[in-house]
């Protein structure tokens, strides 16, 4: 399982920095990710066969290795759609993953990065999610 979220945010960006500042939301949570995201994980994450290393965080465009990848579609359409996270296994509860989720990309962390950027104005307080799962 993947889980593939957006939120307003997401789907209206037409900004990589935006997109970045989300993904970089997730780099100090990765235990906390990992912890409900399925059992055996250490089996499955570990960096061979299109996976990211299950304590090795990153995110790329298009990318199959990583722990977010960002749709190309999402590019291909100026910076507005969704990001997948490809760590949750099938064994995972999706009410948890999307839990796990909406509490990483709706931290103050990400409203204070965004407004660095001179964007707080396109990041309401607090930020929603709408977590698709496949």
């Amino acid at each position: 399982m993947h889980a593939n979220f957006s939120n307003s945010l997401l789907r209206n960006a037409g900004s990589k920095k935006i997109y970045d500042a989300i993904c970089e939301s997730f780099r100090p949570y990765v235990a906390e990710h990992i912890e409900v995201y399925g059992a055996d994980n250490h089996l499955r994450l570990t960096g061979q066969h299109e996976t990211a290393a299950l304590h090795h965080y990153h995110y790329g465009i298009s990318d199959r290795c990583a722990s977010i990848r960002i749709p190309l579609a999402t590019v291909q359409s100026g910076w507005k759609g969704y990001l997948e996270d490809r760590r949750p296994n099938a064994s995972a509860d999706p009410y948890k993953v999307a839990a796990r989720i909406i509490k990483t990309i709706n931290t103050q962390d990400v409203y204070h990065k965004l407004n660095d950027h001179g964007l707080k104005d396109l990041c309401p307080e607090p930020m929603a999610a709408k977590a698709v799962y496949r």
